[in-house]
């Protein structure tokens, strides 16, 4: 019989096979979002809600900016071509980024501005910064009376604690006007007023205001913060770049909570720098004015000894003059070599800025290549010479090239020293600190977006978490696989006529408002189904059952019933759900309406409960009012008389029970009846529950002879096989 009925109540179960893939299907995906897209907007306006709380309760943050220049400190202390490699002349950017970042830099600006000191009213918990921003109104509740409001504010001229009160508050009161009094972390209490100078009488601690502004009760909190601290704090709020690769031109950037802070604290930095570049530019000028003064009696005993040389050695060949020609080679000699020292300083500054390969390098080599040629011609000229012409010439060259050395090394010497008197350092401040007007933090556009952003992926999230919590059998496989044959498959129904609320005391009938809709073929297939599977029933009655509430028992109930009915089929619908039974609705039948209840109590009979329905061949047995005893009715045996009275005079009996796993009312049922059959929804009813449903009816030893999965959505499922179009208008999910 399972081989029977599962392919006679085939027509919609096809449609869930793709189900067994497991690849990601995006269609269904996107439906479960939109079927969740009420939870998303929920958490999007949530975000945002949390990030105007954000954005209110975060204090502004302001930058200012400076330019600085790097230059060349070869160039300013002038030393000779071949005495440079011994300064270090190049200014390397990221050397000077790390100086001005560094502690000795940062230290001078701390201690300049008393940076270490902390002043600062105390706030009212999480929205303590909107209050002071927008100027929010506090009640004037003792509790509230220490939390700062708008323009309250503090500044200190002195603050001195002794070593161990670094770093802990000290909280100040105000007590009246200008005055106040603070509690030492000891717990000493001292008063004091605005412009005086307030000390412990240990003489540790010592505190004058500059400004006091806040009302009775207000406390702030002073606290001298430890330098290395302080000096990071500096240095996480600065940033140092250079703008450009090579451009030697640096760019200082602060962020503050106010705009003079920002400028106030990046000119102090700026002028930190300046000033320790200043001093070692003096210390490298006495460096280089130290070795030039060593370097002078140097030469100028290779003057004296050369020329002496060449003196003796004109009045030992008793030469007075050089010839025209040596003359003549001695001078393109002096003129080589002051152009290969000049192209020696050239290079210098070249090799700065361009590699070895750059043409202008390459054509200064060239320049150099030809000259040093030119010199060895006139090296290997000279040798053709008379020996004491040769050695004139040489000794000549050499007593001027020892007399220029010493000219140079005496100019460079003035140079340095006119540059360490003048004070001047290798780094020249372009642009002083200046900040904009507005704030670059906050940022209202970009807190809010990502506050929706973040919200809303938390929406997509707990909607893809509460489908797969939620997620209930998606075919008739799964049915198929725990033991069940499936009848039929009845998809999702969104009729046009089907627009009335289930809370409305009437409910459509798919049957009869929309016989050409496709759920409706599919009950059709179910009675043919339950016709060769109740063959060998002991009873005509059939018990529709659910694992849990909202299955949709009822709804199959009652448009099986009616379509059995349109078929020529003598059907009686009894709703033998006492607790809730609702299937009254579905025949616009009052809810006094007499009915089951009434007939097992024996207060109406068979005839007065029994309605008809409204197709030829259908009856109606409704509920009626719920007992307080709804179990013990039907234990009655005038329920055994009721299905022997309906058998000769019906050709089916349909009984709408409760849910199996609420109440034992089904397993009463199920023993009378000649067949159970299980309603189970798409996407809503878990296998857990199908599986507890079964093992309860066993353990009463009975047995689900047949299974409906009932609101099958092809879009849901991830398949498009039909091309029907669905509207969300009405849900059959009466019970």
């Amino acid at each position: 019989m399972k081989d029977m009925t599962a392919g006679i109540g085939s027509i919609g179960t096809a449609a869930g096979a793709g189900d067994q893939d497991d690849s990601i299907d995006i269609g269904r995906l996107l439906v479960q979002l939109w079927a969740g897209k009420f939870l998303i907007i929920l958490c999007a306006v949530l975000g945002i809600s949390a990030g105007v709380l954000i954005f209110t309760n975060t204090p502004k943050t302001f930058q200012a900016d400076a330019l600085l220049q790097l230059e060349s400190k070869g160039g300013q202390i002038g030393l000779p071509t071949e005495l440079l490699g011994l300064t270090g002349d190049t200014p390397e950017s990221t050397t000077e980024i790390e100086i001005v970042r560094s502690r000795l830099v940062l230290g001078q600006a701390v201690a300049t501005l008393n940076l270490d000191w902390r002043a600062a009213p105390v706030l009212l918990p999480l929205i303590g910064v909107a209050v002071q921003r927008y100027d929010l109104p506090l009640p004037d509740l003792e509790m509230l009376r220490p939390y700062a409001r708008r323009l309250e504010t503090i500044e200190l001229n002195l603050l001195q604690v002794e070593p161990g009160w670094v770093g802990k508050p000290i909280m100040l009161t105000v007590t009246g006007e200008g005055a106040y009094e603070v509690t030492l972390p000891n717990g000493a209490v001292l008063p004091g007023r605005v412009g005086e100078t307030l000390q412990n009488p240990e003489k540790t601690f010592g505190l004058r205001l500059e400004v006091l502004t806040g009302a009775m009760g207000r406390q702030f909190v002073i606290q001298q913060r430890g330098e290395l601290g302080t000096i990071a704090g500096l240095r996480n709020n600065l940033t140092v770049a250079e703008k450009g690769k090579g451009s030697g031109i640096l760019l200082l950037s602060y962020r503050a909570a106010n705009k003079r802070d920002a400028q106030r604290v990046l000119n102090a930095i700026a002028e930190a720098y300046l000033q320790q570049n200043i001093s070692r530019g003096t210390a490298d000028a006495d460096s280089g004015l130290q070795f030039l003064d060593s370097q002078l009696p140097i030469a100028e005993k290779a003057f004296r000894d050369a020329e002496e040389a060449l003196t003796a050695y004109r009045r030992q060949a008793q030469v007075v003059d050089l010839t025209f020609e040596s003359q003549a080679m001695l001078t393109q000699a002096e003129r080589i070599n002051t152009e290969l020292q000049e192209l020696q300083r050239q290079e210098d500054e070249i090799k700065q800025r361009y590699t070895p390969n750059h043409p202008v390098y390459q054509q200064l080599l060239n320049n150099r290549a030809r000259l040093e040629a030119q010199l060895a011609d006139l090296t290997t000229e000279s040798d053709s010479l008379p020996e004491i012409q040769r050695n004139i010439v040489n000794m000549t060259r050499d007593m001027e090239l020892a007399q220029q050395n010493l000219i140079q090394l005496q100019s460079r010497a003035q140079e340095v020293e006119v540059m360490r008197a003048s004070k001047i350092g290798s780094v020249r401040i372009i642009d002083r600190a200046q900040a904009a007007d507005l704030p670059i933090a906050p940022r209202a556009s970009l807190i809010l977006a990502l506050g929706m952003l973040l919200g809303g992926m938390v929406g997509v999230a707990l909607v893809f978490v509460r489908a797969w919590l939620r997620r209930g059998v998606q075919s008739a496989g799964q049915l198929e696989q725990l033991g069940l044959p499936v009848f039929a498959t009845v998809n999702y129904v969104a009729s046009s006529d089907m627009k009335r609320s289930r809370r409305s005391d009437s409910w459509p009938l798919v049957a009869i408002t929309d016989p050409g809709n496709i759920a409706v073929e599919a009950f059709r297939s179910l009675r043919t189904s339950l016709h060769f599977g109740m063959l060998d029933a002991p009873t005509n009655a059939l018990v529709i059952i659910s694992p849990a509430p909202g299955a949709g028992k009822s709804f199959t109930a009652a448009n099986l019933a009616v379509v059995m009915a349109q078929g020529g089929q003598r059907v009686c619908l009894i709703d033998a759900d006492l607790r809730r039974g609702q299937l009254r609705k579905f025949f616009g039948k009052p809810k006094n309406t007499p009915g089951l209840a009434e007939y097992l109590g024996e207060e109406k009979t068979l005839d007065e409960v029994l309605l008809d329905g409204p197709v030829a061949g259908l009856s109606f047995i409704s509920s009626g009012r719920y007992p307080p005893n709804p179990t013990d009715l039907l234990l009655r045996s005038r329920m055994h008389e009721l299905l022997a009275l309906l058998a000769p005079r019906f050709d089916m009996v349909i009984l709408d029970a409760p849910p199996v796993l609420a109440v034992t009312d089904p397993v009463v049922l199920g023993r009378i009846a000649g067949a159970i059959l299980l309603v189970a929804r798409f996407d809503s009813t878990q296998i857990a529950e199908i599986e507890a449903t079964r093992r309860t009816l066993e353990t009463a030893g009975l047995k689900i002879t047949g299974a409906v999965l009932n609101g099958y959505d092809p879009r849901k499922a991830g398949t498009s096989r039909y091309g029907y179009s669905y509207r969300y208008d009405y849900k059959q999910r009466a019970d």
